[in-house]
């Protein structure tokens, strides 16, 4: 089984990330931030990749190293989950529709993190969760995941569905990209290295 478990400490944040990437979509994510739980069981759910999270953090002050320091034990996670990578699909893409907005996520797997983000939102703040946060945590999943991703808003009016649209476009490719391909089981890269 693809399984890791990440364990992080700072003077800010204290995080735990387990991931099982052959899962269900089975999720228990406590954060303390409502909405990020919510985003995070969206991503558990539509991977299945079974994700347990667990973070307490300095809320007193705001939900950003929460949510960054999550992200960051997420991509490390991911990586250790993923071992030497070889037999998965590397690749994934999907554009995916909630309501009036439309988002779509492309990726590759490749240890090249670069975050390529057209996400717009029309307010600051989604219930008292600070809209700029899911770029932050999107940035810290791809650069401690290796990971280059694009996520472009195609259009949208209401900031939580562009929001949890992101989400799901992101479990969604990320669901093709961990699958082991039917048909190699070598790494998907002439470079001999991921």
């Amino acid at each position: 089984m693809r399984k890791a478990k990440i364990e992080r400490k700072t003077a800010e944040t204290s995080v735990s990330v387990e991931v099982n990437l052959d899962g269900t979509g089975r999720y228990s994510n406590e954060t303390g931030v409502g909405f990020f739980d919510h985003m995070l069981d969206q991503l558990s759910r539509h991977s299945l990749i079974d994700l347990t999270v667990r973070a307490k953090g300095d809320l007193h002050i705001d939900d950003h190293h929460t949510v960054e320091d999550t992200g960051i034990a997420l991509g490390q996670a991911l990586v250790k989950a993923l071992g030497d990578k070889k037999g998965i699909r590397r690749y994934g893409h999907f554009t995916l529709a909630m309501d009036d907005a439309q988002v779509a996520c492309a990726l590759d797997l490749s240890g090249r993190p670069y975050l390529v983000w057209t996400l717009a939102f029309p307010t600051a703040k989604i219930g008292t969760f600070d809209t700029e946060l899911v770029r932050e945590f999107f940035q810290a999943v791809s650069t401690h995941g290796g990971i280059t991703l694009h996520v472009d808003l195609n259009h949208g009016l209401n900031s939580h569905h562009i929001a949890e649209a992101a989400f799901k476009a992101l479990a969604k490719a990320l669901r093709m990209a961990v699958e082991p391909d039917p048909r190699s089981d070598a790494l998907p890269s002439t470079k001999g290295a991921l």
